[in-house]
């Protein structure tokens, strides 16, 4: 099964996980927020492997931006079409493998996912 990254490309923290999947030879397919947008249903699908707490990166500039009155009522229900419509607010990078989400880099972590593969 091929991993999905899905990402910004110019991110750094993405760039780590772009980097460790190919000097890994990982097969992998990026997806780039910015570029090719986010569905509905991907949020939504996401929502349902994880929290939308998990989803939701609070340090992004982005995020600090809000308006307190949108940030005081995020839930499961608004974030979806928040990130739909601002993408930078999801914590990068998202990994999506055999079925399971991966939210964030850690060098650690990706080995254990992928030392069976």
């Amino acid at each position: 099964m091929t991993a999905i990254l899905y990402g910004i490309k110019n991110c750094d923290t993405v760039k780590k996980a772009r980097r460790f999947l190919e000097n890994n030879n990982i097969n992998y397919q990026f997806h780039d927020f910015r570029q090719e947008g986010i569905s509905t249903q991907l949020i939504t699908g996401w929502c349902q492997l994880t929290s939308w707490e998990n989803l939701l990166n609070k340090r992004s500039r982005t995020y600090r931006e809000l308006a307190d009155s949108i940030k005081n009522n995020i839930n499961e229900t608004s974030i979806i079409q928040l990130v739909c419509e601002q993408p930078t607010l999801i914590k990068r990078p998202v990994l999506s493998y055999q079925g399971q989400l991966y939210i964030g880099y850690s060098d650690k972590e990706y080995q254990e996912i992928f030392s069976h593969a």
